[in-house]
């Protein structure tokens, strides 16, 4: 399993609770502000588990990007302690994949 990295902190223009705003930035490359709240991330349509996909709840948002095994994926993960964006290996047990490029519902 690769080791957790951090990737940086808070991305400028983003909310205090940022997974939302920096999944956003990762994905579309913008700040969707109707998308810095996690829960709104639950309106794109379900998906199975692929890379840039995103694993959503009400509360937290992350993007697949490498199956690890089992319920374990990497995701990029904005907000995910400590006010840092990792790379790391995290389990989406709990959560609902959703298919961002499907527009939102």
């Amino acid at each position: 399993m690769p080791a957790s990295q951090v990737i940086g902190g808070r991305p400028a223009g983003c909310p205090h609770r940022f997974c939302g705003c920096g999944a956003s930035l990762h994905l579309f490359g913008k700040i969707i502000p109707r998308l810095n709240l996690a829960a709104n991330w639950l309106r794109f349509p379900r998906a199975a588990p692929a890379p840039n996909m995103a694993a959503a709840r009400r509360g937290h948002v992350m993007v697949l990007k490498r199956h690890l095994g089992g319920s374990t994926w990497l995701v990029w993960d904005a907000n995910s302690g400590g006010g840092k964006t990792r790379l790391h290996a995290r389990s989406i047990a709990g959560f609902v994949i959703v298919d961002p490029s499907g527009g939102l519902l």
